[in-house]
């Protein structure tokens, strides 16, 4: 029988993404109703639930696994407690809607992955960037054929500000921020799979954090099997705002994707020309972060799979592991040798 009654959710992880995504599920998707937010920090729960008039707020995820009305949960924990939080999950017959990235090595990606399948519940990562309608227009202008054979690609992403460098994790700029250019490249390649990487990083922004392992400016070069060339690049400040950019040059035309400017208005003036810009990325990509939670609402209620899946998010992870040993290195790294 069908029925159009909203997925309930709970949600893992009261942070920034987290209190914005259950601001989304709670205000923003009539698809979704939002029943609980789980984390450890009780205080953080009980104060985001209150926010948004959610009932139940607990320390504890395991209540929300229990809870038999709950059909999905999202994850916005620090990385390395999502495979753990997946498979508990995808256990109790949880559809999963986990922030990037969603493993930190392939073989917690290939777990996360076998038990949602084998549970046959949903797995979707949130790569944004694909709900994005600019970046949603170019992917389908390369993939119509409008721009002829991809031959080099670029995606970057700029920070606006590196605010606290004790924050940011080790290998932080590929796992959590390139990760999504990574997949970005990836989607904008059309499937291809990726074949050597090699990377370059540096503390530029913060050089007095080097030596405490910090990398806040990084560029990495990906081949792909198709013949096409790719870079990725990524800086943690950017003084003029939060910068995301993609583009797709082929043997027929060019596609350029992302703006920094949250409108088109410039002003003119007698100190010259002027534009706002964006200085958070849920401001960027508010629209995105909605979309990417409504379809995977609709995808729960219909029983059908998610456009970003765990495969996706794996291959996305590879790459970040070949620029980690390649920065490691100093050496181009294969793939394949990533993946054995």
């Amino acid at each position: 029988m069908t029925t159009t009654a909203p997925v309930v959710f709970g949600l893992i992880g009261a942070g920034a993404i987290g209190a914005f995504h259950a601001e989304s599920l709670a205000r923003r998707i009539p698809e979704a109703r939002l029943a609980a937010v789980a984390d450890p920090r009780p205080e953080a729960a009980q104060q985001l639930a209150a926010s948004l008039d959610v009932p139940r707020p607990t320390s504890d995820p395991s209540d929300l696994f229990a809870d038999p009305d709950i059909e999905a949960v999202v994850i916005t924990t620090p990385p390395q407690f999502h495979t753990d939080l997946i498979e508990t999950a995808a256990a109790a017959g949880k559809a999963v809607f986990c922030e990037k990235p969603m493993a930190l090595s392939l073989a917690d990606a290939d777990r996360a992955i076998t038990a949602t399948a084998k549970a046959g519940v949903a797995l979707q990562i949130g790569f944004n960037r694909r709900y994005d309608r600019g970046f949603r227009a170019g992917h389908d202008l390369v993939t119509s054929g409008g721009i002829g054979r991809p031959q080099l690609l670029r995606s970057l992403t700029r920070d606006p500000e590196l605010s606290d460098p004790a924050r940011v994790p080790a290998w932080g700029i590929f796992l959590e921020t390139l990760i999504h250019d990574f997949d970005t490249l990836n989607w904008l390649n059309l499937g291809t799979r990726a074949t050597e990487v090699y990377a370059t990083a540096d503390a530029l922004v913060r050089p007095d954090w080097k030596e405490r392992g910090l990398l806040d400016t990084a560029l990495v070069h990906v081949r792909y099997d198709n013949g096409a060339m790719a870079t990725a690049e990524a800086s943690f400040q950017a003084l003029y705002g939060y910068d995301v950019r993609g583009e797709v040059f082929g043997s027929e035309g060019m596609a350029t994707m992302g703006d920094i400017r949250p409108s088109t208005m410039t002003a003119y003036g007698a100190h010259g020309v002027r534009s706002d810009s964006v200085r958070r990325n849920v401001d960027l990509f508010h629209d995105a972060y909605t979309a990417q939670l409504t379809e995977f609402a609709r995808c729960v209620r219909n029983e059908t799979p998610p456009q970003t899946t765990g495969e996706d998010a794996r291959s996305a992870l590879a790459i970040a592991l070949a620029a980690i040993e390649s920065v490691r290195t100093g050496q181009t790294v294969r793939i394949d040798s990533i993946e054995q």
